[in-house]
């Protein structure tokens, strides 16, 4: 049963005046009777309603079983009520969020901390004992990385209790967006997290195009894809080289840093940008793509794939990397399950969830990709995950090639055309979703009477995954974690909008 939710597609604008608006008391049941059900948070934030001048809360499950659909709810916020998360670790940092944004209370939360804010008040948890210690690692750390805190509390080598802190950088990303004119939209939006630059710029064009009812050729649907998977072959190879680094296994190291540079270039030969920023527009595509580009590309995967391929046997099958890579960090499918995580990580520990194939958008209907799992939850499992989806991106990118064909279609020309010409749908929310090289990425927006954006939330797959790490390092050795949290890789930028 599904008594006052509305089925959804993502990438569809849906009518506010077509969503059922439950009463707090019906909306909270029936939200209970859904996560029993096995039902997954996608969304789930607040929006000031300028009818009536109430909050509403608008979530978003997604739950197996319902096609390419997932499962929208409206209702007016209270000051306070029973946290979900006293049921449901699922929805742990969004009442979190909740409660700094908006003042929500959800009452009995086991840790309404800071997310993003106040953060020099942050109340640290201690464990009291004659040989407990601390260490804390970061904000600062020594090398390009962004600001986050680590503080272990531990017994010797063995880690108790590991919290993490973020929020050093809070951005105010999803406030800038309203304030700004849309010709800034595209840089903000590309600037959430640059190593996922062409993933979000995907959800925000599908976001635009539904509201503006923009349609889009399948010829353009082909180009986001191929440049959404080199985004993930680019990150993926960079991990497998980063996390051969970590454990000393440096000719790997070397070799997948290398051909990491190999896949930013092709973004470069896309966009003019090794990040891909600036490809993806509303309804149209910014850089020509010509047939001499393309057969560049289909080159450089012929010439690489092989070069992966054994730098990954050797990866896989050297005795000191299997000795640091199996057992370490390991997330068991029923904590992965408890905690909502996705992406890599929820597919390391067999959990077989992908976007790309439980709700395909742009060209991912054509490719019939798997869905890589492993069993172990461990870092052997994250880093072969990776490596079997590397393959995988690589072959589609030769099949979508191939979906090409000879390239001589106007689309494929660069368009100066405004896409936000066109009206934005009033009253209106639109839900995208992506799975982004980290995991399951997602865009919400939400549309005044006249049409005009008066939300836009952001949902970065790290999100769900960082609460994840702190729990695998639990009785586990100081000395993994920089294993493991290369393993995980979350992002910080994505997470302190």
């Amino acid at each position: 049963m599904n008594e006052g939710l509305l089925p959804i597609i993502p990438g569809e604008a849906i009518p506010l005046s077509k969503i059922p608006h439950l009463h707090f008391y019906d909306f909270y049941n029936e939200v209970l009777a859904q996560m029993e059900d096995g039902a997954k948070v996608v969304q789930y934030f607040a929006f000031n309603d300028p009818v009536v001048d109430r909050k509403q809360l608008l979530l978003v499950l997604r739950k197996a079983g319902m096609g390419n659909r997932l499962l929208l709810a409206l209702a007016y916020a209270t000051n306070e009520y029973l946290a979900f998360s006293v049921h449901h670790k699922k929805f742990h940092l969004f009442e979190r969020e909740l409660y700094e944004t908006e003042g929500i209370r959800p009452i009995g939360h086991p840790s309404l901390h800071p997310v993003r804010k106040q953060i020099e008040l942050y109340p640290f948890y201690c464990i009291h004992g004659h040989e407990v210690h601390e260490v804390g690692v970061g904000p600062v750390h020594a090398g390009v990385i962004e600001p986050g805190h680590f503080r272990f509390s531990a017994v010797g080598e063995r880690v108790h209790l590991l919290e993490i802190q973020l929020g050093y950088q809070h951005r105010g990303v999803e406030q800038l967006l309203l304030k700004s004119a849309t010709s800034a939209w595209p840089m903000i939006i590309e600037g959430i997290a640059g190593d996922s630059a062409v993933s979000n710029a995907l959800c925000w064009v599908q976001a635009m195009e539904a509201l503006a009812n923009i349609s889009v050729s399948r010829e353009l649907k082909i180009v986001r894809t191929l440049a959404v998977e080199l985004e993930r072959l680019s990150n993926h190879v960079g991990d497998l080289g980063a996390l051969s680094n970590d454990v000393a296994f440096l000719p790997a190291a070397a070799y997948f840093g290398r051909m990491r540079g190999e896949f930013l270039n092709l973004l470069l030969l896309l966009s003019g940008n090794r990040f891909g920023k600036g490809l993806l527009v509303p309804g149209a595509l910014r850089f020509e793509l010509s047939s001499e580009s393309a057969d560049l590309i289909r080159a450089k995967i012929d010439e690489i794939t092989p070069e992966i391929k054994s730098v990954g046997k050797l990866l896989f099958t050297t005795p000191s990397v299997q000795s640091r890579f199996e057992r370490i960090g390991v997330l068991q499918v029923e904590q992965a399950q408890e905690l909502g995580v996705v992406g890599i990580t929820a597919r390391a520990s067999g959990i077989d969830y992908d976007v790309r194939v439980d709700y395909p958008r742009e060209s991912y209907s054509e490719l019939n990709l798997p869905i890589r799992t492993q069993k172990g939850g461990d870092v052997w499992g994250r880093a072969m995950v990776r490596f079997e989806e590397i393959l995988d991106s690589l072959g589609a990118i030769k099949t979508l090639l191939g979906m090409l064909g000879r390239i001589e279609s106007s689309f494929l020309q660069p368009s100066h055309s405004n896409a936000f010409a066109n009206a934005f749908a009033p009253s209106s929310v639109i839900v995208t979703l992506n799975e982004g090289w980290r995991g399951e990425l997602s865009h919400a927006a939400v549309t005044d009477g006249a049409g005009k954006i008066i939300r836009y939330k952001i949902k970065d797959p790290s999100f769900h995954n960082w609460n994840a790490l702190a729990q695998v390092m639990r009785e586990s050795e100081i000395s993994d974690f920089p294993l493991c949290n290369k393993s995980f890789n979350l992002s910080y930028c994505g997470f302190d909008l």
